[in-house]
């Protein structure tokens, strides 16, 4: 099924020139991002600690009950547990005289074998990884997360299980980003989705424009690598995984989504600005001698806080970070009222995961919104990673665990990536025009 493109599209979605509410320009970031942070991050996070994380991927939806053909209950494959065949004869005979019907069968046994996540990992693996939570400390957390001693959740090796297409899509992927957008995200009921965050009669304070932004940068991000890795062709040999520049051009070309795709990406640069500026705060913290990146290998250890550092000092000489002493910078109990308010509205989206049906979709939105959310905890925690101490036998007062440093950087992963993949976009485009 080998995608097709339209060349009479004339594709007009390229960002360029400063961006809205920051002193930095998307033609900078691209510099900074693909020739010094982008190569660096990729190495970093091949590395045993940062490629597995924890995760309970059977929580149940707290908003909903679902009734979908393509849920969890016929489509979706539990990590490590065979599918379950008698249910899925009972669909076949349920549905054996309808045509549509088998269409939807189809689909769903394409949703299910796209969007499962591959859970093997090796006793050995298991073994270590028990060892290096007995290593970490424990702290108070941002936004919800999963309960890591539950028998429901287990570790996961995100290389096996790349963000990329899986035919999760329709009316239950757009139940999650809708109740996304129009319950928690700060946005008037008024305004029509996606709302424009700069216009002046939104009736969003600067600090609510800000995390609508972000949110919309995310949703962005995913759809650019769901479009960067789309399954272009499958036969009994290989999946062919590719760009699919159709697809791209339905979710940003600025004719085709009336306006909305160039705003779309302008939030990623603004997303990426935040997170880099997380890091570039959070130095102070992996800097201290009594951190280490334990996987139980000394010598690799060593490495690869080295190569973490050189990241984060690179991050730090960005020369046009954002500047977030702009928010929450007015009367000092509305601020804090608002910071409420945003951890409040940032758990609620972070809960609403668990009702994403499709389990790699799943693993990678909990992923994402929980590094997101530590971004925004370090953000928020200025003084108390200033006021860490030194020694190295005193516990600082702010800490992260090892399941908020993992995606903290693998979702600014995924965000670099996103930005790396604009450029490989633009190469396409320009090629289809010559």
């Amino acid at each position: 099924m080998e995608a097709q493109v339209s060349l009479t599209v004339a594709f007009s979605s390229s960002v360029t020139g400063t961006l809205d509410d920051c002193a930095c320009d998307v033609e900078t970031i691209d510099r900074f991002n693909n020739k010094e942070i982008f190569p660096k991050l990729q190495k970093l996070l091949s590395s045993d600690y940062f490629r597995f994380y924890k995760v309970n991927l059977n929580n149940p939806c707290p908003f909903w009950t679902d009734h979908s053909q393509c849920g969890l209950k016929y489509c979706a494959v539990k990590p490590c547990t065979p599918v379950s065949f008698s249910k899925f004869i009972q669909l076949i005979f349920s549905y054996k005289y309808s045509e549509a019907a088998s269409q939807d069968l189809e689909e769903c046994e394409k949703a299910e074998k796209l969007g499962a996540v591959n859970g093997s990992l090796s006793d050995e693996t298991r073994q270590a990884l028990q060892e290096w939570k007995k290593h970490d400390d424990e702290s108070d957390r941002f936004c919800m997360l999963d309960d890591v001693d539950s028998p429901e959740s287990q570790y996961v090796d995100l290389l096996l299980n790349p963000e990329r297409f899986t035919g999760y899509k329709g009316p239950e992927a757009w139940r999650i980003w809708n109740s996304i957008y129009e319950e928690n995200c700060f946005k008037p009921y008024s305004v029509k989705r996606p709302l424009n965050p700069l216009a002046s009669n939104s009736g969003l304070c600067v600090e609510k424009r800000a995390f609508f932004r972000l949110i919309s940068g995310l949703h962005a991000s995913i759809n650019i690598h769901l479009s960067a890795r789309y399954l272009l062709d499958e036969n009994w040999f290989e999946m062919k995984w590719s760009h699919n520049v159709s697809e791209f051009q339905l979710r940003f070309d600025k004719e085709l989504t009336e306006g909305e795709g160039p705003k779309r990406l302008r939030n990623l640069y603004f997303l990426y600005l935040i997170e880099l500026r997380a890091l570039a705060k959070i130095l102070p913290y992996f800097e201290r001698p009594a951190f280490h990146l334990y996987t139980g290998q000394p010598t690799e250890d060593n490495e690869k806080k080295k190569l973490l550092l050189e990241l984060l000092h690179m991050a730090k000489l960005f020369p046009l970070h954002f500047d977030e002493t702009a928010l929450f910078a007015g009367n000092k109990k509305e601020a804090m009222k608002l910071k409420e308010d945003f951890k409040l509205t940032f758990k609620n989206i972070s809960r609403i995961m668990d009702c994403v049906e499709c389990f790699k979709c799943r693993l990678w939105g909990k992923l994402q919104t929980q590094g997101l959310g530590t971004a925004l905890k370090i953000l928020f925690s200025e003084r108390q990673i200033e006021a860490m101490p030194n020694a190295s036998n005193t516990n600082p007062s702010f800490q992260l665990s090892r399941q908020e440093i993992v995606s903290l950087f693998n979702a600014f992963g995924r965000i670099s990536t996103s930005v790396r993949e604009l450029d490989n976009f633009r190469s396409l485009l320009s090629n289809l025009k010559q």
